[in-house]
Order: structure tokens, then sequence, then C-alpha cells
């Protein structure tokens, strides 16, 4: 506990300055005074969550922040001990509360606890004059009820262990006048009841006590010793009876302040006047000094015009006699610029609503300044460029205004900086900074990111399922910017927009509540509005294309040859035909798109494989090689037909070739200049007028023919050989079975099959097709009008042709049968 402690002690000190972060927990105990050394304080251990030893462990040391070490730290139990006696008014006086400042330092690591102390007043201080007797002259010749002023105890302790009264021993003569004053300090008078008789009672010991309030209650005494003097004419008398002084507030100390003076006629001893201050507070005593023998006065103190700005003295003069000369000394403390303005806010609305009108009030606030005349007159003002204006009222005070439009999305809030400045010399500033929060009102409606969306989906999909999300941004805050999102009332096709899709309120995603089939709709508009939570609420409205993506769902359907015909669709060939003839082509339709209906046809199956080829792209049925003798005179051909989707669907159609002889290159040539003329005629009126001409023009030629052999009675096997060229010659391909080998002609039951047989003179009535295709099955997905322009012509060119064809070999079958 010597020198070493104490550097040690110095050295932990030294990183507490240095390291300030690292306190962390602050320890409050209380402790009455004058306790005896090692008694318990407290226990530091759980306060600082710490277990029993780590103090010891830790080295911890108790580094006190006073001059002197009060406190000692047991680290093995953790008890903190007095370790010397603490007298509250020796180490704080007068001042309350009196707290003494320590830390515990920890080691390994480092760690600092401030711990404070308070030391608590107990009545351990008993009253106490600043004599021990207390020595009175008083002439036998003053009258009852004179008061003679006596000097007041002290005492250390504080409130309640103060001075409560004082008394007096018992007499004839003599009684207390106790007073207050406004700080509750207690005077005391003593006061004469009863004259004085020198010659009964020359001399009288009193006992004046000082009576504390606390518990125990404690007293202290001093000794009144008054002597009766002879009779003393003539008082002391001051020249003036009240001295006014102006001082200013930065004066040193033992600065003469005035001079008092009073004189006694009287001689010898009753002439020797005594200066002295009488019923003056304590503060005086501290602040003033009075030479009792010249009457000087001078300042001891340090003045404070914000504290106090006048002092009152009174002076007693004494003259030997024990007669009293009375004065008042007032001391006016004149002002210096020592002290900034202060601003107080008053009152302050925030948050301030942005739609709030000019002149609405934000802010009242008064400044003061401590100073007087110029030292205390102010001046405020607040930041230029802000929305709001300052405007000064009576009596220091001022109100902040809005001048300008707020507007919350473009400053949330506001730092206001107020500033104030006196005009002292030299001038002294001070600034405040007050926060305005701007609230949000509902002024701007949702705004989508997008002024229109398209959204794609597949067809099939699964109902429920998401399509995408729109979104839409509110500038306000909170309820007003909480948008909500719902679709407007719309019809797509035959249906409810409603019963399609549906939109999330919250997150704005989309919902698909059907499945939906691409060959049915393709696309469809809704309308979303975002409408946000404000009131009245505001809303904006998007528009949102929704697509749907083609699936491969749709199997590819022939149109030619029918694909679920009853009857087999024939073709005629002849058999002088030579590499490359075009005996048909095959169409078919898919009632996808895109890449979906991209068609490819393949020869599947056929009697011969290596007698006709198929285009995979136009679906033309061609010749591969010449026909001969040893080719079997009825060719199956299986054709596949394939999409190019993911997986590709197929669909198959059976075809019948059947190889004849007998056509007429003149025939040929016209059939193949007609197919040719078709194909690169792309012109559906022309197309359509030739087919009605055709049409008559066979239908015409059929009624002639029939009056024609109706009334010559003719064979009706010369009348089929000898028709016009547009019918075919006798097949010579025909097996012996069915024919005449001589005449070289049919037989009448094979004309007879022929004529019932479907399809089989499809080859020669190519030109009568009929405006609108007739199916006799169709395929429930199909969709004719996604079939493209090139296929439609074929399309009608095959079934046109398969109609017609049927209505004359109805027609020829009627002749030949009968």
């Amino acid at each position: 506990m010597g020198d070493g402690y104490r550097k040690e002690q110095g050295l932990y000190f030294l990183l507490f300055l240095c390291l300030p972060g690292a306190l962390s927990i602050s320890l409050h105990y209380s402790v009455p005074e004058e306790k005896k050394r090692g008694s318990l304080v407290a226990n530091v251990l759980e306060d600082l969550k710490l277990g029993k030893g780590e103090l010891s462990v830790r080295r911890a040391q108790l580094v006190s922040k006073n001059s002197k070490q009060y406190f000692h730290l047991d680290t093995h139990s953790g008890n903190l001990l007095i370790d010397d006696k603490t007298d509250r008014e020796t180490l704080c006086g007068q001042s309350d509360p009196c707290l003494l400042q320590s830390e515990i330092v920890l080691q390994n690591p480092l760690k600092i606890f401030s711990i404070e102390i308070k030391i608590e007043d107990v009545n351990d201080n008993v009253p106490k004059f600043s004599k021990k007797v207390f020595d009175l002259e008083i002439p036998e010749n003053f009258s009852p009820n004179t008061h003679f002023p006596l000097e007041s105890a002290q005492d250390a302790d504080l409130g309640r262990n103060n001075i409560q009264n004082y008394t007096l021993s018992p007499n004839e003569h003599f009684r207390l006048d106790v007073k207050s004053d406004e700080d509750g300090n207690k005077y005391v008078d003593l006061v004469l009841k009863k004259p004085l008789d020198r010659e009964k009672e020359p001399h009288f010991e009193l006992t004046l006590t000082a009576v504390d309030g606390g518990e125990p209650q404690r007293t202290g005494t001093v000794k009144i010793n008054i002597d009766v003097l002879d009779n003393n004419d003539n008082s002391p008398q001051f020249t003036q009876t009240e001295y006014k002084i102006r001082l200013k507030e930065n004066s040193p100390r033992d600065t003469l302040i005035s001079k008092v003076e009073a004189t006694d006629l009287d001689f010898g001893s009753n002439a020797q006047i005594v200066y002295s201050f009488y019923r003056v507070p304590a503060e005086i005593y501290d602040l003033f000094h009075l030479n009792e023998v010249t009457g000087e006065i001078t300042l001891s103190g340090q003045l404070d015009y914000e504290k106090e700005t006048s002092y009152s003295m009174n002076i007693r003069a004494t003259d030997a006699g024990g007669l009293l000369g009375h004065c008042k000394v007032l001391v006016e403390i004149e002002d210096v610029n020592d002290n900034v303005p202060e601003v107080s806010i008053i009152s302050i609305t925030s948050p301030l609503a942005e739609d709030s009108p000019l002149e609405t009030l934000v802010a009242l606030f008064t400044v003061t300044d401590g100073d007087s005349g110029d030292n205390g007159r102010t001046m405020c003002s607040v930041e230029v460029n802000l929305p709001f204006i300052l405007k000064p009222t009576m009596n220091n005070y001022y109100q902040l205004v809005v001048q300008s439009p707020l507007d919350r999305e473009k400053a949330s809030e506001y730092n206001i900086t107020i500033t104030a400045v006196d005009q002292g010399s030299p001038r002294l500033t001070s600034t405040r900074i007050i926060n305005v929060q701007i609230s949000d009102v509902n002024d701007n409606p949702p705004v989508f990111e997008k002024s229109s969306w398209e959204m794609q989906i597949r067809e099939n999909n699964i109902p429920g399922l998401l399509i995408g999300s729109v979104h839409a941004a509110d500038l306000d805050t909170e309820k007003n910017a909480k948008i909500t999102y719902s679709l407007l009332p719309g019809k797509v096709t035959d249906g409810l927009v409603a019963s399609y899709i549906s939109v999330n309120s919250e997150s704005g995603n989309l919902y698909a509540l059907r499945s939906l089939d691409y060959e049915q709709i393709k696309d469809f508009k809704v309308t979303v509005r975002a409408t946000d939570g404000g009131s009245p609420p505001l809303s904006s409205e998007v528009t949102v294309r929704v697509v749907i993506i083609d699936e491969n769902d749709n199997a590819p359907f022939f149109l030619y040859p029918l694909q679920n015909s009853t009857s087999p669709c024939n073709e005629l060939v002849p058999k002088s035909v030579e590499s490359g003839y075009l005996v048909t082509k095959v169409v078919a339709v898919d009632g996808d798109s895109g890449q979906n209906s991209w068609l490819s046809y393949e020869l599947l199956k056929a009697t011969d494989p290596g007698l006709f080829s198929i285009g995979a792209q136009n679906g033309e049925v061609r010749t591969r090689r010449a026909l001969t003798e040893r080719d079997t005179s009825k060719q199956r051909l299986m054709i596949v037909v394939r999409d190019n989707g993911l997986p590709p669907q197929s669909s198959t159609a059976m075809l019948h070739v059947l190889p004849v002889g007998g056509f007429s290159d003149p025939y040929m040539k016209a059939v193949e200049i007609s197919k040719d003329q078709h194909e690169e005629d792309g012109s559906l009126t022309l197309y359509l007028v030739i087919c009605l001409a055709a049409v008559s023009f066979v239908f015409l030629v059929c009624i002639v023919s029939f009056a024609a052999l109706k009334i010559c009675r003719r064979d009706p096997r010369e009348s089929f050989i000898a028709a016009p060229p547009h019918f075919p010659p006798a097949r010579p391909d025909i097996p012996e079975n069915c024919g005449d080998s001589q005449s070289g002609s049919l037989s009448r039951s094979y004309h007879y099959d022929v004529c019932l047989t479907g399809g089989s003179l499809s080859s020669e009535f190519r030109f009568l097709r009929p405006l609108i295709p007739v199916f006799s099955v169709g395929d429930p997905n199909l969709n004719v009008n996604q079939t493209p322009p090139s296929a439609s012509q074929d399309i009608s060119d095959q079934v046109g042709m398969e109609e017609s064809g049927k209505k004359v070999r109805d027609y020829v079958s009627e002749l030949t049968c009968d």
C-alpha cells in the first residue's frame, strides 16, 4: 500500500482514460457516513455477474477517482468494504448528493466497471457557534422590546439534521425572537422583556441552545455574558443610511467595493466604533469582507449576474458603550455578455401532414438570454430554401410556419436549424436543431411498371396455373401505399373474364381458372386495376394481353383421301405412264399452329414399294418408274402424315391405285394441263366460276346423253365406250374373268363393279369441284379455317372431285346396269 500501489493505481487510471469504451457496467451503492472501517458496502460478484474467485484470477483492482482510497475490494469474497472513515461534510461540504467515484479493473481480458457510492448524511454534527461566549454590554436605560441580534449557530448537516430551533435559559429580563429568512435559515434576536437595573443586577449569564432535527437530536450551546453598563446617551450614526454600489460581475477578488463610516458624539470608550455584518445570509461572508475597524468592504468571492443580480448587506456600528448604529449597503451587479442565447421549444407539430395549408404552425419556441440589456437582446433565424418561415411574436416568442406547399415524396423530413444571436460585444451564438417529420396523404395513385403487359400460357394448362404477375408502385407510404389488385368486368369470346382468369389482390399474380384451348381462343385481353388503401382511394389500370401458346394436341387429319371414309379411295393410272407421273395429291391438315402444324408425308407401306413415291412436303404421289405388265393391277399405298410437334403425332390413310390402259394422249395432256392450271390458279373467285360452269356443263351433257340413249335405244355398253373423252376408255388390264377377251370391252358385271366403286373415276372428274368440301367423317378437333390457302384449294379440289365423281358414277352405273 505504498508508492508501488499508488503507481499501479495510477497506471490503471491511465488505462481507464485511454479505453473509455471498456466501461460496460455502472454500479451504484449508498452507505451512511461515519461507518467504521471494515464495514460492508455491498458484494459486487452478483452485480458484475462473476463467479466466486474470478476477481482473484483476473487480478481485480479497485481504483479510486478521489485523492484518497476510502474503500477496499476483497477479491476472494467480492465484498466491497470501507477502508477509511468517510465524513460527508469533509468530502462534499454542503453539496448534495455526495458521490464517490471508483472503478474495478479486471485483467485478461481487460474490463473496467464504474462504481458510484453515495455518502448519506447522518446527524453526526452538533450545531456550533463561532464563539464559546458572547459578551454583550447593555446600558441600563434601554427600553423593553429592544432587540439585540445574536450570531446564529452553524450545522454542517443537511435538511432535517440542520438547526431547527433556538432556546434560551430561563430568566426574567430576556427572551428570544427566532425568525426565518426566505432560504429557511434561522436568525435569533435577544429581546429585552423588562428594564434593567444595574444596581440590582449588573451581570447576567445566559445559555443559548441551538437544536437540530436529527435522530438522535443534537444541540449546541453558547454562553451569553451580559454586562449592564452605565448610561451611554449617544449611539453611532452612519453618514448614509443606505449605500448603493454598482459592480461588474467579472470584477476580480480584493476589489474595494465601498467604505462605510459612522461617528459617535460620545467621548472615550463610548466613541470607539466597531463595524460588523448582521442579519446577512451566509453567502455574504463568502463573497464580501468587512474591515471592522475601517469599514472597508472588499470582494472576496466570484460574482455571477445570472445567479444573483444584487446583494443587500446590513452593517452594524457598535461603540464601546454598547450603543448601535445601522446602515444598509446595496450592491448591484452589472451584467457582462457571458451567456449564450438559449432556444426553448414550447411545442412542435411532428409529423406534419404534407397537405397542410400555408401559415400552419410547425413549431413555437422562445429565445432567452441570461444577460441583460443588449447582451440579452437576441435575434433568431432559420435556414433559407426551406418551405418554412420564422415569424417573431411578443416576448421573444417565435412561430415557425409553412410558407410553401409540402411534398412528402420529395422530402419526408426536415432538420431545421434555429440560430439565435445576442447583441452583446462580442456577440454570442447558439443553435438548436428540430426534426419535423412529414406525414403522408394519399396524393399519388398507383403506377404500373409497364404501360401494358403481355403474358403467355400454354394451352391445356392446369386450372389455377400462375400466368404472370403485374406490379404497381405507389409513392405514398403505409396504408396509402398498400395496393390491392382487381379485374375489371369484361368478356372473353362468349364468357366473362372472371371465368377465365383471376388476380391475387395482394401480389398481383394472375392465375388461369380453366384449361385453355388454342384452337378455340388464341389470345384475349383483361384489364387489371390497382387501388391504394388511402381515403379516398386512388387507382390506375393496365391492359394485360394473355397469349395462348399452341401445343401439339391435334393429330393430322386427311382431307384427301378421306381418313375415315367407308369406301376405299381409288386412283386410275394409265399403264403407259413414265417415271415421275403425278398420280394424285394427298392433302392433310392439322388443327395446331406453327411448327406443330408443319406436316410431312411418308409412304409407310405399298404393294410394290419401288413403284411409287410421295413428296414429303407437298404430298404428291408420283411414279418412280414406268409401269410394266408384271405390276399387279391393284396397288395399295398406306400413307402416314406426321406433324412437327413434340412429341409428333401422325395419321394414316389407305390409297388404292388401279393401273388401266386405253387413256389417249390428248386426254392425258388435257388432264395434266388442267391440273397444272389448277395448281397455278390462286384466285378463289375464278375457281368458283370454273367449278360452277363445269358442273353445269356435265349435268347438261348427262341429261342430253340420257335422252339420246333412251330415244335411240342403243346398247349401253357402246354408249359407255363412246362416251366423251372425259371418261376413260375400256381398261385392257382387267383380269380375264371379268371381261371379254375378244372384243376388248368390259363385261357387264365388271362395269357394274366399277360403277359402284367409290373414287374409281375420280381422276377423270377433277374439274367437278364444289365450292364447299363435304366430309363424310370429320375430326372434332379440326378447324378448317386454319388450313393454309394452298391446302384449302387442294382439299376442295379432291373433295369436290370425289362428290362430283360419285354423281357421274351413279348416273353411268344406272345406264350400265340397265
